[in-house]
Protein backbone atom coordinates (compact mmCIF):
# COMPACT_ATOMS: atom_id res chain seq x y z
CA UNK A 1 0.00 0.00 0.00
CA UNK A 2 1.67 3.09 -0.98
CA UNK A 3 2.21 5.87 2.46
CA UNK A 4 0.23 9.21 2.45
CA UNK A 5 2.96 12.06 1.60
CA UNK A 6 0.12 14.82 1.74
CA UNK A 7 -2.45 16.21 3.62
CA UNK A 8 -5.11 18.87 3.09
CA UNK A 9 -5.92 21.65 5.42
CA UNK A 10 -8.46 24.09 5.88
CA UNK A 11 -6.51 27.85 5.79
CA UNK A 12 -9.35 29.45 7.67
CA UNK A 13 -10.03 26.61 10.93
CA UNK A 14 -6.95 24.73 10.25
CA UNK A 15 -9.41 21.47 9.53
CA UNK A 16 -7.63 18.28 7.87
CA UNK A 17 -9.32 16.39 5.54
CA UNK A 18 -8.77 13.37 3.18
CA UNK A 19 -9.47 14.94 0.20
CA UNK A 20 -9.12 18.38 -1.46
CA UNK A 21 -12.85 19.94 -1.63
CA UNK A 22 -14.15 23.33 -2.36
CA UNK A 23 -15.95 24.02 0.32
CA UNK A 24 -14.75 23.25 4.28
CA UNK A 25 -16.77 20.89 5.80
CA UNK A 26 -16.05 22.42 9.52
CA UNK A 27 -16.27 26.34 8.96
CA UNK A 28 -18.15 26.70 5.24
CA UNK A 29 -15.05 28.51 3.97
CA UNK A 30 -15.06 28.08 0.29
CA UNK A 31 -11.41 27.92 -1.84
CA UNK A 32 -9.68 27.42 1.64
CA UNK A 33 -8.18 23.79 1.46
CA UNK A 34 -4.76 23.77 0.27
CA UNK A 35 -2.61 20.37 -0.27
CA UNK A 36 0.52 20.44 2.38
CA UNK A 37 3.18 18.07 2.76
CA UNK A 38 3.11 15.58 6.15
CA UNK A 39 6.18 15.75 8.02
CA UNK A 40 8.97 12.80 7.50
CA UNK A 41 8.37 11.07 10.86
CA UNK A 42 5.38 11.41 13.03
CA UNK A 43 5.20 10.76 17.09
CA UNK A 44 3.86 7.06 17.56
CA UNK A 45 3.00 7.67 21.35
CA UNK A 46 4.56 8.95 24.35
CA UNK A 47 5.54 5.70 25.70
CA UNK A 48 9.20 5.68 23.46
CA UNK A 49 10.54 8.03 25.99
CA UNK A 50 9.99 8.67 29.52
CA UNK A 51 9.55 12.12 30.47
CA UNK A 52 10.95 13.94 33.35
CA UNK A 53 9.26 14.40 36.87
CA UNK A 54 7.88 18.18 37.29
CA UNK A 55 7.80 19.82 40.55
CA UNK A 56 4.59 21.33 42.58
CA UNK A 57 4.39 24.77 44.33
CA UNK A 58 1.94 26.23 46.59
CA UNK A 59 -0.39 28.72 45.46
CA UNK A 60 1.04 31.55 47.78
CA UNK A 61 4.58 32.50 47.58
CA UNK A 62 7.32 34.84 46.44
CA UNK A 63 7.03 36.31 42.90
CA UNK A 64 9.18 38.48 41.06
CA UNK A 65 7.23 41.40 40.27
CA UNK A 66 9.06 42.77 36.77
CA UNK A 67 8.81 46.06 35.70
CA UNK A 68 6.81 47.58 32.57
CA UNK A 69 8.94 49.13 29.82
CA UNK A 70 7.26 52.35 28.77
CA UNK A 71 7.42 52.63 24.97
CA UNK A 72 6.63 56.62 25.35
CA UNK A 73 3.66 56.41 23.27
CA UNK A 74 1.52 56.73 25.71
CA UNK A 75 -1.66 55.52 23.59
CA UNK A 76 0.20 52.46 23.01
CA UNK A 77 0.87 52.08 26.83
CA UNK A 78 -2.55 52.29 27.81
CA UNK A 79 -3.76 49.44 25.51
CA UNK A 80 -0.60 47.26 26.42
CA UNK A 81 -1.45 47.30 30.52
CA UNK A 82 0.97 50.56 31.09
CA UNK A 83 3.83 49.77 29.28
CA UNK A 84 5.58 46.05 27.91
CA UNK A 85 6.35 43.45 30.00
CA UNK A 86 9.85 41.26 29.42
CA UNK A 87 9.21 37.77 27.85
CA UNK A 88 5.74 38.72 26.27
CA UNK A 89 4.32 38.50 23.05
CA UNK A 90 2.05 40.75 21.34
CA UNK A 91 -0.10 40.44 17.91
CA UNK A 92 -0.94 43.25 16.28
CA UNK A 93 -3.37 42.91 13.31
CA UNK A 94 -5.65 45.31 11.49
CA UNK A 95 -6.67 45.59 7.69
CA UNK A 96 -3.97 46.13 4.84
CA UNK A 97 -3.30 50.33 4.95
CA UNK A 98 -4.44 50.87 8.23
CA UNK A 99 -1.34 51.75 9.55
CA UNK A 100 0.31 48.77 11.61
CA UNK A 101 3.38 49.42 10.53
CA UNK A 102 3.48 52.94 10.76
CA UNK A 103 2.94 52.65 14.52
CA UNK A 104 5.32 49.61 15.41
CA UNK A 105 7.90 51.65 13.58
CA UNK A 106 7.45 54.39 15.57
CA UNK A 107 7.02 52.59 18.87
CA UNK A 108 10.70 51.03 18.53
CA UNK A 109 12.17 53.82 17.32
CA UNK A 110 10.73 55.75 20.45
CA UNK A 111 11.82 52.99 22.69
CA UNK A 112 15.52 53.16 21.09
CA UNK A 113 15.67 56.53 21.51
CA UNK A 114 15.16 56.26 25.49
CA UNK A 115 18.07 53.56 25.52
CA UNK A 116 16.28 50.13 24.84
CA UNK A 117 17.18 48.24 22.14
CA UNK A 118 14.95 47.09 19.56
CA UNK A 119 14.67 45.10 16.69
CA UNK A 120 12.15 45.81 13.27
CA UNK A 121 12.95 42.92 11.46
CA UNK A 122 10.36 43.22 7.86
CA UNK A 123 9.47 40.19 5.38
CA UNK A 124 7.06 42.44 3.39
CA UNK A 125 9.55 45.32 2.75
CA UNK A 126 12.69 45.84 1.77
CA UNK A 127 15.69 47.33 3.81
CA UNK A 128 15.63 50.66 1.36
CA UNK A 129 11.68 50.92 1.75
CA UNK A 130 11.93 51.06 6.13
CA UNK A 131 14.41 53.51 5.73
CA UNK A 132 12.34 55.99 3.41
CA UNK A 133 9.45 55.71 5.77
CA UNK A 134 11.33 56.46 8.58
CA UNK A 135 12.65 59.31 6.65
CA UNK A 136 9.31 60.52 6.21
CA UNK A 137 8.19 60.01 9.64
CA UNK A 138 11.39 62.38 10.78
CA UNK A 139 12.71 59.09 12.86
CA UNK A 140 16.17 58.49 10.41
CA UNK A 141 18.24 59.02 13.40
CA UNK A 142 16.73 56.45 15.94
CA UNK A 143 19.01 53.31 16.78
CA UNK A 144 16.70 50.76 15.57
CA UNK A 145 18.20 47.72 14.47
CA UNK A 146 16.66 46.85 10.83
CA UNK A 147 16.61 43.99 8.76
CA UNK A 148 14.57 42.11 5.72
CA UNK A 149 14.48 38.30 6.47
CA UNK A 150 11.61 35.65 6.32
CA UNK A 151 13.25 32.86 7.41
CA UNK A 152 12.73 31.79 11.14
CA UNK A 153 15.67 30.03 11.29
CA UNK A 154 17.90 32.56 10.62
CA UNK A 155 15.92 34.89 12.89
CA UNK A 156 16.29 33.11 15.50
CA UNK A 157 19.87 31.76 15.40
CA UNK A 158 20.33 35.99 14.96
CA UNK A 159 18.12 36.74 18.30
CA UNK A 160 20.05 33.87 20.15
CA UNK A 161 23.33 35.07 20.19
CA UNK A 162 24.95 38.17 21.75
CA UNK A 163 22.87 40.50 24.49
CA UNK A 164 19.30 40.01 24.12
CA UNK A 165 16.94 43.11 22.70
CA UNK A 166 14.15 44.36 24.54
CA UNK A 167 11.71 44.66 21.87
CA UNK A 168 11.62 42.44 18.37
CA UNK A 169 9.42 43.21 16.05
CA UNK A 170 8.27 40.45 13.50
CA UNK A 171 6.27 42.32 10.41
CA UNK A 172 4.63 40.05 9.24
CA UNK A 173 4.14 36.40 10.80
CA UNK A 174 2.08 35.77 7.46
CA UNK A 175 5.48 36.13 5.28
CA UNK A 176 7.72 33.78 8.13
CA UNK A 177 8.74 30.53 6.79
CA UNK A 178 10.66 27.26 8.14
CA UNK A 179 12.13 25.17 5.57
CA UNK A 180 11.27 22.08 8.07
CA UNK A 181 7.60 22.53 6.61
CA UNK A 182 6.91 21.91 2.59
CA UNK A 183 4.12 24.55 2.62
CA UNK A 184 3.73 27.99 1.68
CA UNK A 185 4.35 31.15 3.66
CA UNK A 186 1.34 31.75 5.16
CA UNK A 187 -0.37 28.82 5.60
CA UNK A 188 -1.79 27.13 8.84
CA UNK A 189 1.42 24.66 9.00
CA UNK A 190 3.85 27.49 8.93
CA UNK A 191 1.62 30.27 10.89
CA UNK A 192 1.74 28.33 13.45
CA UNK A 193 4.70 26.79 14.06
CA UNK A 194 6.69 30.27 13.25
CA UNK A 195 4.62 31.89 15.87
CA UNK A 196 5.29 29.16 18.01
CA UNK A 197 9.20 29.36 17.64
CA UNK A 198 9.23 33.00 17.58
CA UNK A 199 7.15 33.38 21.58
CA UNK A 200 8.95 30.19 22.85
CA UNK A 201 12.47 32.31 22.26
CA UNK A 202 11.07 35.76 23.30
CA UNK A 203 9.97 33.58 26.45
CA UNK A 204 13.58 32.40 26.79
CA UNK A 205 15.38 35.12 26.12
CA UNK A 206 13.49 37.45 27.52
CA UNK A 207 12.42 39.43 25.32
CA UNK A 208 9.22 41.26 23.63
CA UNK A 209 8.10 40.26 21.01
CA UNK A 210 5.22 41.93 18.64
CA UNK A 211 3.86 40.23 15.54
CA UNK A 212 1.88 42.31 12.99
CA UNK A 213 -0.68 39.34 11.46
CA UNK A 214 -2.93 40.77 8.52
CA UNK A 215 -6.62 39.99 8.63
CA UNK A 216 -9.68 38.24 6.91
CA UNK A 217 -12.34 39.83 4.77
CA UNK A 218 -14.30 39.17 7.83
CA UNK A 219 -12.17 41.26 9.98
CA UNK A 220 -10.03 38.13 11.90
CA UNK A 221 -6.73 37.86 11.94
CA UNK A 222 -5.82 35.37 9.22
CA UNK A 223 -4.57 31.99 10.70
CA UNK A 224 -5.03 29.31 12.80
CA UNK A 225 -6.62 31.15 15.91
CA UNK A 226 -4.20 29.24 18.08
CA UNK A 227 -2.01 31.59 17.80
CA UNK A 228 -4.18 34.20 19.10
CA UNK A 229 -3.79 31.71 22.03
CA UNK A 230 -0.09 31.58 22.32
CA UNK A 231 0.29 35.21 22.72
CA UNK A 232 -0.01 36.80 25.87
CA UNK A 233 -1.87 40.32 24.12
CA UNK A 234 -4.27 40.68 20.70
CA UNK A 235 -4.88 44.14 19.71
CA UNK A 236 -6.56 45.85 16.68
CA UNK A 237 -5.64 48.57 14.43
CA UNK A 238 -9.05 50.01 13.22
CA UNK A 239 -10.66 53.33 12.00
CA UNK A 240 -11.75 53.81 8.22
CA UNK A 241 -10.13 54.92 5.93
CA UNK A 242 -12.12 58.31 4.94
CA UNK A 243 -11.92 59.50 8.48
CA UNK A 244 -8.10 60.35 10.13
CA UNK A 245 -8.70 58.97 13.48
CA UNK A 246 -7.36 55.11 14.40
CA UNK A 247 -8.30 52.81 17.21
CA UNK A 248 -5.86 50.39 18.87
CA UNK A 249 -8.39 48.07 20.84
CA UNK A 250 -7.47 44.93 23.27
CA UNK A 251 -9.53 42.12 22.76
CA UNK A 252 -6.88 39.82 25.20
CA UNK A 253 -4.18 40.86 27.76
CA UNK A 254 -2.98 38.97 30.17
CA UNK A 255 -1.12 41.79 32.01
CA UNK A 256 -3.90 44.53 31.88
CA UNK A 257 -7.64 45.68 30.85
CA UNK A 258 -9.33 44.22 27.38
CA UNK A 259 -11.54 46.50 25.72
CA UNK A 260 -9.00 49.06 26.50
CA UNK A 261 -8.22 51.70 23.69
CA UNK A 262 -5.90 54.37 22.56
CA UNK A 263 -6.89 57.07 19.94
CA UNK A 264 -4.29 57.80 17.16
CA UNK A 265 -4.57 60.73 14.42
CA UNK A 266 -3.10 60.10 10.99
CA UNK A 267 -0.66 63.10 9.48
CA UNK A 268 1.65 63.15 6.95
CA UNK A 269 4.38 62.78 9.84
CA UNK A 270 2.61 59.63 10.89
CA UNK A 271 0.29 58.44 13.80
CA UNK A 272 -0.14 61.16 16.55
CA UNK A 273 -1.70 60.53 19.81
CA UNK A 274 -5.25 61.64 20.84
CA UNK A 275 -4.75 62.72 24.75
CA UNK A 276 -8.46 63.73 24.78
CA UNK A 277 -10.52 61.95 22.18
CA UNK A 278 -13.46 62.80 23.24
CA UNK A 279 -13.40 66.44 22.82
CA UNK A 280 -11.54 65.70 19.29
CA UNK A 281 -14.80 63.49 18.19
CA UNK A 282 -17.43 65.74 19.59
CA UNK A 283 -15.40 68.90 17.75
CA UNK A 284 -18.14 69.61 15.08
CA UNK A 285 -21.13 69.00 16.93
CA UNK A 286 -24.27 71.25 16.56
CA UNK A 287 -26.18 71.29 19.15
CA UNK A 288 -29.01 73.19 17.44
CA UNK A 289 -29.81 70.55 15.11
CA UNK A 290 -32.38 67.83 15.46
CA UNK A 291 -31.24 63.66 15.52
CA UNK A 292 -28.20 64.36 17.55
CA UNK A 293 -27.66 62.77 20.86
CA UNK A 294 -23.92 63.00 22.93
CA UNK A 295 -23.50 59.38 24.62
CA UNK A 296 -21.06 58.95 27.42
CA UNK A 297 -19.38 55.69 26.84
CA UNK A 298 -16.58 53.78 28.17
CA UNK A 299 -13.90 51.62 26.35
CA UNK A 300 -12.19 49.86 28.82
CA UNK A 301 -11.21 51.98 31.89
CA UNK A 302 -11.60 55.44 29.87
CA UNK A 303 -14.73 57.41 29.65
CA UNK A 304 -15.53 58.56 26.31
CA UNK A 305 -18.02 60.88 24.69
CA UNK A 306 -19.25 60.09 21.04
CA UNK A 307 -21.89 61.88 19.17
CA UNK A 308 -24.75 59.73 18.12
CA UNK A 309 -26.15 60.62 14.68
CA UNK A 310 -29.77 59.82 13.17
CA UNK A 311 -32.00 60.94 10.26
CA UNK A 312 -35.17 59.28 9.62
CA UNK A 313 -37.05 60.11 6.09
CA UNK A 314 -40.21 59.01 4.70
CA UNK A 315 -39.78 55.62 2.72
CA UNK A 316 -41.06 54.86 -1.13
CA UNK A 317 -39.90 51.11 -0.95
CA UNK A 318 -41.68 48.61 0.27
CA UNK A 319 -38.81 47.31 2.88
CA UNK A 320 -37.55 50.83 4.25
CA UNK A 321 -33.97 51.22 4.23
CA UNK A 322 -31.77 50.19 7.57
CA UNK A 323 -28.42 51.61 7.28
CA UNK A 324 -25.79 51.14 10.33
CA UNK A 325 -22.55 52.59 10.72
CA UNK A 326 -20.68 51.72 14.35
CA UNK A 327 -23.31 50.05 15.94
CA UNK A 328 -24.84 46.77 16.02
CA UNK A 329 -27.92 46.92 13.37
CA UNK A 330 -29.73 44.11 15.39
CA UNK A 331 -30.02 46.18 18.33
CA UNK A 332 -31.03 49.38 16.19
CA UNK A 333 -34.44 47.04 15.19
CA UNK A 334 -35.15 45.90 18.88
CA UNK A 335 -34.96 49.67 19.69
CA UNK A 336 -37.41 50.63 17.06
CA UNK A 337 -39.75 47.55 18.18
CA UNK A 338 -39.56 48.94 21.62
CA UNK A 339 -40.13 52.39 20.67
CA UNK A 340 -43.23 51.88 18.53
CA UNK A 341 -44.77 49.15 20.81
CA UNK A 342 -44.19 50.46 24.13
CA UNK A 343 -44.52 54.64 23.04
CA UNK A 344 -46.93 54.45 20.08
CA UNK A 345 -43.77 56.39 17.74
CA UNK A 346 -44.28 55.74 13.93
CA UNK A 347 -41.36 54.56 12.68
CA UNK A 348 -41.96 51.54 10.64
CA UNK A 349 -42.33 53.42 7.52
CA UNK A 350 -39.15 55.59 6.95
CA UNK A 351 -35.73 55.03 6.30
CA UNK A 352 -33.59 55.02 9.09
CA UNK A 353 -29.98 55.87 9.04
CA UNK A 354 -27.56 55.87 12.34
CA UNK A 355 -24.12 56.86 12.64
CA UNK A 356 -21.03 57.01 15.16
CA UNK A 357 -19.37 59.83 14.34
CA UNK A 358 -15.35 60.07 13.89
CA UNK A 359 -15.61 56.47 12.77
CA UNK A 360 -15.77 55.06 16.39
CA UNK A 361 -17.35 51.43 16.63
CA UNK A 362 -19.09 51.06 20.03
CA UNK A 363 -20.51 47.72 21.55
CA UNK A 364 -21.96 48.10 24.81
CA UNK A 365 -25.77 48.50 25.75
CA UNK A 366 -25.55 51.56 27.44
CA UNK A 367 -25.98 52.97 24.09
CA UNK A 368 -29.54 52.39 23.69
CA UNK A 369 -30.76 55.51 25.45
CA UNK A 370 -28.89 57.74 23.44
CA UNK A 371 -29.66 56.28 20.15
CA UNK A 372 -33.45 56.46 20.62
CA UNK A 373 -33.47 60.31 21.87
CA UNK A 374 -31.50 60.45 18.49
CA UNK A 375 -34.47 58.47 16.65
CA UNK A 376 -36.92 60.76 18.77
CA UNK A 377 -35.88 63.84 18.05
CA UNK A 378 -35.31 62.94 14.37
CA UNK A 379 -38.64 62.06 14.06
CA UNK A 380 -39.88 65.01 16.14
CA UNK A 381 -37.39 67.80 14.53
CA UNK A 382 -36.87 68.64 18.43
CA UNK A 383 -33.19 68.89 18.91
CA UNK A 384 -32.11 67.27 22.47
CA UNK A 385 -31.51 69.64 24.86
CA UNK A 386 -27.91 71.77 24.56
CA UNK A 387 -24.99 69.89 26.54
CA UNK A 388 -26.88 67.17 27.48
CA UNK A 389 -25.38 63.89 27.65
CA UNK A 390 -27.37 60.60 27.86
CA UNK A 391 -26.63 56.79 28.45
CA UNK A 392 -28.66 53.95 29.99
CA UNK A 393 -29.54 50.41 28.64
CA UNK A 394 -33.41 49.95 27.31
CA UNK A 395 -35.12 46.60 28.09
CA UNK A 396 -38.14 44.70 26.05
CA UNK A 397 -40.96 46.77 28.22
CA UNK A 398 -39.55 49.81 27.34
CA UNK A 399 -37.59 50.12 31.15
CA UNK A 400 -34.26 52.08 31.33
CA UNK A 401 -31.69 49.49 32.95
CA UNK A 402 -28.74 50.89 34.79
CA UNK A 403 -25.17 50.74 33.71
CA UNK A 404 -21.82 50.28 35.24
CA UNK A 405 -18.98 53.36 35.61
CA UNK A 406 -21.85 55.86 35.58
CA UNK A 407 -20.10 58.07 37.52
CA UNK A 408 -17.15 57.92 35.33
CA UNK A 409 -19.19 58.93 32.58
CA UNK A 410 -20.81 61.67 34.35
CA UNK A 411 -17.33 63.18 35.79
CA UNK A 412 -16.07 62.91 32.15
CA UNK A 413 -19.16 65.09 30.76
CA UNK A 414 -18.61 67.42 33.10
CA UNK A 415 -14.69 68.01 32.65
CA UNK A 416 -16.06 68.80 29.25
CA UNK A 417 -18.70 71.82 29.93
CA UNK A 418 -21.61 69.39 29.95
CA UNK A 419 -24.24 70.22 32.35
CA UNK A 420 -27.28 67.77 32.17
CA UNK A 421 -27.53 64.53 31.98
CA UNK A 422 -30.37 61.84 31.32
CA UNK A 423 -29.28 58.24 33.11
CA UNK A 424 -31.24 55.23 34.60
CA UNK A 425 -33.08 55.72 37.99
CA UNK A 426 -30.48 54.69 40.33
CA UNK A 427 -30.73 52.05 42.86
CA UNK A 428 -30.96 52.93 46.65
CA UNK A 429 -27.60 51.19 47.43
CA UNK A 430 -26.03 52.93 43.88
CA UNK A 431 -27.43 56.31 44.94
CA UNK A 432 -25.85 56.38 48.00
CA UNK A 433 -22.45 55.74 47.53
CA UNK A 434 -22.94 58.01 44.40
CA UNK A 435 -23.33 60.58 47.03
CA UNK A 436 -20.65 59.24 49.11
CA UNK A 437 -17.83 59.57 45.79
CA UNK A 438 -18.35 63.42 45.12
CA UNK A 439 -21.35 65.65 42.91
CA UNK A 440 -20.02 65.82 39.73
CA UNK A 441 -21.71 69.33 39.30
CA UNK A 442 -24.27 68.43 36.77
CA UNK A 443 -28.15 68.07 36.50
CA UNK A 444 -29.51 64.81 36.58
CA UNK A 445 -32.63 63.29 35.22
CA UNK A 446 -33.14 59.60 36.07
CA UNK A 447 -35.79 58.15 33.92
CA UNK A 448 -37.27 54.96 34.69
CA UNK A 449 -39.67 54.22 31.47
CA UNK A 450 -38.56 55.18 27.25
CA UNK A 451 -41.57 57.42 27.56
CA UNK A 452 -40.11 59.65 30.50
CA UNK A 453 -37.40 60.70 27.30
CA UNK A 454 -39.96 61.16 25.16
CA UNK A 455 -41.66 63.66 27.32
CA UNK A 456 -38.30 65.63 28.00
CA UNK A 457 -38.48 66.70 24.36
CA UNK A 458 -40.09 70.13 23.39
CA UNK A 459 -42.09 68.92 20.37
CA UNK A 460 -44.12 65.88 21.06
CA UNK A 461 -43.37 63.42 18.42
CA UNK A 462 -45.46 62.14 15.71
CA UNK A 463 -47.96 59.54 16.87
CA UNK A 464 -49.44 56.96 14.96
CA UNK A 465 -53.65 57.38 14.54
CA UNK A 466 -55.72 54.53 16.89
CA UNK A 467 -55.23 53.36 20.39
CA UNK A 468 -51.35 54.38 21.54
CA UNK A 469 -50.15 51.80 24.36
CA UNK A 470 -48.89 52.13 27.89
CA UNK A 471 -45.68 51.36 29.28
CA UNK A 472 -47.56 48.16 30.27
CA UNK A 473 -48.58 46.99 26.64
CA UNK A 474 -52.02 47.60 26.88
CA UNK A 475 -53.74 49.66 24.20
CA UNK A 476 -56.12 52.52 25.50
CA UNK A 477 -58.02 54.90 23.21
Amino acid sequence: MATKTARFVCQQCAAVTAKWAGRCESCGAWNSISEEALPESTPKGLSARKGRTITFVPLEGERTVTARKKTGIEEFDRVAGGGLVAASALLVGGDPGIGKSTLLLQVTAKMAAGGARCAYISGEEAIDQLRLRAARLGLAKSPVSLAAATSVRDIVTTLDQGAPFDLVVIDSIQTMYIDSIESAPGTVSQVRTCAQELVRLAKRRGFCVVLVGHVTKDGQIAGPRVVEHMVDAVLYFEGERSHQFRILRGVKNRFGATDEIGVFEMSDKGLGEVPNPSALFLGEHDSSVSGGAIFAGIEGTRPMLVEIQSLLSPSALATPRRAVVGWDSARLAMIMAVMESRCGLALAGNDVYLNIAGGLKINEPAADLAVAAALASSLSGAPVPEKTVIFGEIGLSGEIRAVSHAQARLKEAAKLGFVHAIVPKRRARSAEKNRKDGETGLKTTEIAHLQDLLALFDAPPRRPSGPTPDRNGRAHG
